[in-house]
């Protein structure tokens, strides 16, 4: 991951102190904005994102298109009936020759029947990962829900496709495991005719009882919403639906938010600000967001299953390993996306990098888990850092040699070293006030990342 590729509109954030007296929360930005991002968010540093519907019967996107949204097998539905977006070509031609032009996307719903879906192996595929939260995708752009929406009749996946409560099946076996569980929530909907018709009845009569029945359904710890571009936060209501959120509804003392409220919200408004592939709708540069954020990524190109991506269009362990290890240390949560089959498995390689990061992570966890920014993230290209208590640690990514200088944390005749994962004394010098470190015997060629325990240092 290239050490600048985290691109966010840098805005004030001290919270300004406009929470009533009793903790209640006033449908205004500046009440909301004052709330507080739950500590356990902060301290848990690492989420699994799952966009999972009927756009996962067809499983398709453009691997090579220069415009990287275009390669999101979940738009299948936009990008192949509309001419003015990018791939449209490209999804066209595959829906025409592998399903015919009279093929409509809604054909496609019977065909999402999750017949291998097995819930508890999803969640303990998660705990071997080293994630702390689940977010799944509730209802994409093309409206389709993962639980039985009063509002979503016959196009839901009770109505149709699995005839089963896929979120609600995944919520139950999530917390099993001692996770949290959140949902994505797209607050359009490409094709729905209210919509398209009447904004104001569409938030009123569909939008706003769909996301309220969700939550007091399925009492979620993370309330992920997108779709947001079309209208500002104020015609969506999202300030009053976030008072409700807040002050009536379940979780309104643990629930997480993101920034996605209205199309001029995001890395200003709601809860904590995400970036998408280091990206989000503006273009100024920042190398470390001095707010609670979240990066989110699939670990191909897609957020949703393509069939057409290959093995060089995955993210290596490595690779991986390194985003995480960037985005704590810059303040940050990574929300890693996997794309399940339409039957409703995880797709091999995807559960292999979701596994090989549990076992780093089951070592090094120490270093992420709870951890904190320190007043220097990074040293040169290999080492990150961050803080947790009196401890800063360093990781360094990618084999070091036998030996590891550090010139930013500056020691003390009481600094130590330990090597996670190592029971053997690390053997240490204090060149002009910083560290070099001789990296032990027992030390792993194979970990991909190494990390020091640093105490007595500045």
């Amino acid at each position: 991951m290239r050490p600048t590729a985290l691109i966010s509109v840098v805005l004030a954030t001290t919270f300004t102190a406009t929470a009533l007296a009793d903790g209640r929360v006033e449908p205004s930005w500046a009440s909301i904005d004052a709330r507080p991002t739950p500590a356990w968010f902060e301290d848990a540093k690492f989420g699994i994102f799952i966009h999972w519907g009927v756009y996962s019967v067809p499983a398709f996107a453009p691997t090579r298109d220069p415009d990287i949204y275009a390669r999101y097998a979940e738009w299948y539905w936009k990008r192949s009936t509309d001419p003015e977006m990018g791939g449209y070509a490209a999804f066209k031609a595959f829906h025409d020759r592998v399903y015919g032009e009279a093929t409509k996307y809604p054909d496609f719903a019977p065909q999402f029947k999750a017949e291998m879906y097995e819930p508890a192996a999803w969640a303990d595929v998660f705990e071997r990962a080293g994630a702390k939260y689940v977010v799944l995708t509730s209802k994409h752009h093309d409206g389709f829900c993962l639980w039985p929406s009063p509002e979503s009749w016959n196009w839901n996946a009770v109505d149709a496709g699995p005839h089963r409560d896929v979120a609600g099946d995944l919520v139950e076996a999530v917390r099993a495991e001692g996770l949290k569980m959140g949902f994505y929530y797209s607050l359009y909907e490409w094709k729905n005719p209210l919509y398209l018709s009447d904004v104001d009845q569409y938030v009123e009569t569909h939008m706003l009882p769909q996301m309220k029945d969700l939550v007091t359904r399925y009492e979620p710890d993370v309330l992920w919403t997108d779709g947001e571009w079309d209208h500002p936060a104020e015609r969506w209501r999202a300030t009053e639906f976030l008072a409700w959120l807040f002050n009536e509804s379940p979780v309104g003392a643990t629930v997480a938010v993101n920034d996605r409220w209205g199309k001029e919200t995001r890395g200003k408004h709601g809860g904590y600000y995400t970036t998408e592939y280091g990206l989000v709708h503006a273009d100024e540069a920042a190398e470390v967001i001095p707010h609670p954020w979240e990066e989110c990524r699939g670990i191909g190109y897609s957020f949703g299953y393509n069939r057409a991506e290959t093995l060089a269009d995955y993210s290596t362990p490595e690779a991986l390993i390194t985003l995480l290890v960037d985005t704590v240390a810059r303040g940050g949560n990574l929300l890693l996306d996997i794309g399940p089959t339409a039957d409703g498995r995880i797709p091999v390689i995807m559960e292999e990098r979701l596994v090989q990061m549990g076992e780093w992570l089951e070592v090094n966890g120490e270093a992420i888990y709870g951890t904190r920014r320190w007043r220097e993230h990074a040293e040169g290209d290999a080492i990150r850092y961050t803080a947790k208590d009196d401890v800063v640690y360093a990781t360094v990514l990618g084999w070091p040699g036998r030996d590891v200088t550090l010139t930013t944390p500056r020691s003390s005749g009481a600094t130590t070293v330990r090597l996670l994962g190592s029971d053997e004394k690390v053997h240490f010098e204090r060149p002009g006030g910083g560290l070099r470190i001789t990296m032990p015997d027992s030390a792993p060629r194979g970990a991909r990342a190494w990390t020091f325990a640093l105490a007595g240092v500045k």
